[in-house]
């Protein structure tokens, strides 16, 4: 199978610069099958485009004329990409050099739509419906593969006629950034696909690294606004959207200011309920299935 590797970027010129060389040292290694390395830039003010046609001439760039955010920007990358599979690699992630020989053959599974690669400190992925709400946590850290919730959009791998057929990730809804690839996964789950956790899939991943550059408030409030329109939009089954009203009531409640992230979900009723029929007509897997593998 042949790959393509994603990297999304917006004013981390010195990510590309630090970290691109790792990626194409890891593309050097003819077991890993990288036919491409593509960066998309959305629309950084910085020395980022300059910086890879200068530094780095075999990487293909895409430069988004506006900001469009993270969905948007992976979106681009995999439309246009050419691989059988697409590596979404954050700029501040570090792959090693055999990162992907292990991966391939997981994908000989035709049901296999993703496979989260192996962070340092992190596992698979264990996904919950708790007082209300979809939430995740890491699983026991483990030498096999296994079944995860969610795969990363920072460091994982998907298989590419699947994302198409999917939609790839949500830019209307969760842009700029927060729960698209949870949001994805749970998509692809819903549907009868399989997602997985490679432990031999090794990177170094210093989360937050580009995140981290923006207001904290204002992050919170994407997250918690992206977690609402995800159960919105995802959660079909009756007895958990039971569940969801008594706990977003309690959630008020306890937490009065709680209702500026519902009204900020609310301004997007309009899609989530057009993507919420989609999905509903989609589905060949009950929520309480998913949540009982995990």
């Amino acid at each position: 199978m042949k790959i393509s590797i994603v990297i999304p970027n917006y004013n981390t010129e010195w990510l590309l610069e630090k970290n691109i060389p790792h990626v194409l040292n890891a593309q050097k290694n003819k077991e890993n099958n990288i036919i491409e390395i593509i960066v998309v830039d959305d629309a950084s003010p910085d020395g980022s485009v300059d910086l890879l046609k200068k530094k780095f001439p075999t990487v293909k760039v895409v430069k988004h004329k506006k900001n469009r955010g993270f969905s948007s920007s992976v979106n681009t990358g995999a439309r246009t990409s050419q691989g059988d599979l697409v590596v979404l690699l954050n700029t501040d992630v570090i792959p090693e050099k055999d990162f992907l020989v292990s991966v391939i053959p997981l994908f000989s599974d035709k049901r296999v739509f993703a496979v989260s690669l192996s962070e340092g400190g992190y596992s698979w992925a264990k996904g919950e419906f708790k007082n209300g709400f979809i939430e995740h946590k890491p699983g026991a850290k483990g030498k096999k593969v296994h079944d995860t919730f969610w795969v990363s959009g920072g460091s994982g791998v998907y298989r590419r006629d699947l994302w198409m057929n999917l939609g790839g990730m949500d830019e209307k809804l969760f842009s700029p950034f927060y729960w698209e690839d949870l949001d994805l996964s749970y998509r692809a789950l819903k549907r009868g696909y399989k997602l997985l956790w490679d432990p031999h899939a090794r990177v170094q991943h210093k989360h937050e690294s580009t995140i981290g550059l923006l207001p904290k408030k204002y992050v919170q409030r994407i997250g918690e606004r992206n977690q609402l329109i995800l159960i919105w939009k995802n959660i079909t089954s009756p007895i958990l959207i039971r569940k969801h009203i008594v706990g977003l009531t309690k959630r008020l409640l306890r937490s009065p200011g709680y209702i500026r992230i519902v009204f900020m979900a609310l301004s997007k009723i309009r899609f989530i309920l057009k993507a919420r029929k989609k999905e509903k007509k989609a589905c060949k897997v009950s929520d309480e299935a998913i949540y009982a593998r995990f």
